[in-house]
C-alpha cells in the first residue's frame, strides 16, 4: 500500500508508529561504527594466515625482499593480478598499501613534471578540470580539490556516465585534463560500465594531448553474485585507437587481504610506467617487496583470489540481502526512497525525497 492511498488517520498512525520506533531505537544506545567500504573483522579474519607469512625472503627471480630495490613489485604478484585488473604484467606496478596515495602521487607528478604528450606541466596551465561522474567517490573529488583542480560533474546513467556530455565536454575545453572513474561496482550506486560506454571513454577526441582516465578498478572482483560482470578492457581499448597513454588504471588489495597492509597497483603504457618510475625513484628507493612476497605465498595464483573473494562474498551477500529485505518492508511502495540492488561492490545507495537526506544522516546518526 502506498502513502498517497491512505487517509489522514492512516498517515498520523503511520507517523506516530516511526515516531516510536524511532525513540525506542534511540533509547538503545547504540554506537555503530558503518563506516563506507570498511571490511568487518570476520573479513579481515580471512587473511589473518598472512601474519605467519612469508616463509623465506627470496622472490621467484632470486631478488631479497629484505633489501632495497625493485620499483616496479614482484613479478610474480603482478603477474597474479594482471588479468583480474586488465593489464599485462609488465606494465603493472606493485606500490604500498595505498591506491588512493598512488593518485595523489601521479596528480602531483603531473602537476610538477608534465605527462607524456603534454605540452607543459599542469602546474603552468592557467586552468586544470577534471570530469567528475556523479553521483561518485568523495575523496577523488577531495584529492583533485586539494591541489586547486576544478570539479565539473557529469550526470551518470545505468551505461556509466553520459558520454554525450563527456565526448562534448573535452572535445571543446583543453583544460579538461582528467575524469575520474569507478568502472564497476562503482560507488556508491554500483553501477557497471557499458562496453560501450568504455569504447568512446578510450576513443574519444580531447582538446587536451595530455588528457589522462583515472580508472580506478577498485571492486574488480568484489562480487555479489556466482555471475560476476565483465566490463571492457580500457587499456587495450585506448591502444587500438591511438590513445595509448590515455588511461590510468588502479587497484588494490585492500577489501582483498587487510585493508591497512595491503599492495596497491597502478597500470597503463609502457611510457606511463616509465613516467611514473621515473619520479617515484626519487621518493623511495622500493615498495614493501616483504608484504608483496606475503601476498604471492597466501594468494597463490588469480584462482586463488577468486577463491578468497568467494568467501568474503559468503560473508556480506547475506548484510546485503537483510538491507534489502528492511528496506522492502518499511520504505517498499511508499514513494519515500528508492535504493539500489548492486551486484557488487560496497555500497547500498539510498535515495530519499528532495531536502531530506541531511535530517536521515542526522537522525541516524543520533540514534547511533
Amino acid at each position: 500500500m502506498t502513502f498517497s492511498a491512505l487517509n489522514l488517520d492512516e498517515l498520523t498512525a503511520q507517523r506516530d508508529r516511526a515516531r516510536r520506533d524511532y525513540d525506542a531505537l534511540v533509547q538503545r544506545g547504540l554506537s555503530l561504527d558503518l563506516t563506507r567500504g570498511k571490511p568487518s573483522a570476520s573479513q579481515l579474519d580471512l587473511a589473518s594466515a598472512m601474519l605467519t607469512l612469508p616463509g623465506g625472503h627470496t622472490a621467484a627471480d632470486g631478488t631479497d625482499c629484505r633489501n632495497y630495490g625493485g620499483g616496479q613489485g614482484l613479478a610474480e604478484l603482478r603477474e597474479i593480478f594482471s588479468g583480474l585488473l586488465q593489464v599485462p604484467a609488465a606494465q603493472l606496478v606493485a606500490a604500498n598499501n595505498s591506491s588512493l596515495s598512488l593518485m595523489h602521487d601521479t596528480i602531483v607528478h603531473a602537476l610538477l613534471s608534465g605527462l607524456p604528450g603534454a605540452g607543459r606541466r599542469w602546474v603552468d596551465e592557467p586552468r586544470v578540470a577534471f570530469l567528475c561522474p556523479v553521483p561518485g567517490y568523495d575523496r577523488h573529488f577531495a584529492l583533485a580539490q586539494r591541489f586547486g583542480i576544478e570539479l565539473i560533474p557529469v550526470p551518470m546513467n545505468d551505461q556509466g556516465p553520459d558520454m554525450d556530455v563527456v565526448e562534448d565536454l573535452v572535445r571543446r575545453d583543453a583544460q579538461i585534463k582528467g575524469i575520474w572513474c569507478v568502472p564497476k561496482y562503482s560507488n556508491p550506486n554500483g553501477v557497471s560500465y557499458a562496453d560501450e560506454t568504455v569504447r568512446r571513454l578510450a576513443a574519444m577526441p580531447t582538446a587536451a594531448p595530455d588528457f589522462r582516465i583515472f580508472w580506478d578498478n577498485a571492486y574488480a572482483v568484489h562480487h555479489l553474485t556466482e555471475t560476476p560482470v565483465e566490463i571492457a578492457d580500457i587499456l587495450a581499448l585506448c591502444a587500438e585507437n591511438g590513445n595509448a597513454d590515455r588511461a590510468f588504471v588502479f587497484g588494490s588489495t585492500s577489501k582483498i587481504t587487510f585493508a591497512g597492509g595491503g599492495v596497491a597497483f597502478f597500470g597503463s603504457s609502457p611510457a606511463n610506467v616509465s613516467w611514473l618510475l621515473g619520479h617515484t625513484g626519487k621518493r623511495t628507493i622500493g615498495p614493501d617487496k616483504i608484504n608483496h612476497l606475503r601476498h604471492v605465498e597466501f594468494l597463490r595464483d588469480e584462482a586463488g583470489v577468486l577463491d578468497h573473494m568467494r568467501r568474503h562474498r559468503e560473508l556480506i551477500r547475506p548484510k546485503f540481502d537483510a538491507v534489502d529485505l528492511i528496506l522492502g518492508k518499511e520504505l517498499g511502495g511508499t514513494g519515500l526512497a528508492t535504493w539500489s540492488r548492486p551486484l557488487g561492490g560496497y555500497f547500498i545507495s539510498l535515495d530519499v525525497l528532495p531536502g531530506c537526506a541531511r535530517q536521515v544522516v542526522g537522525r541516524a546518526a543520533e540514534a547511533g
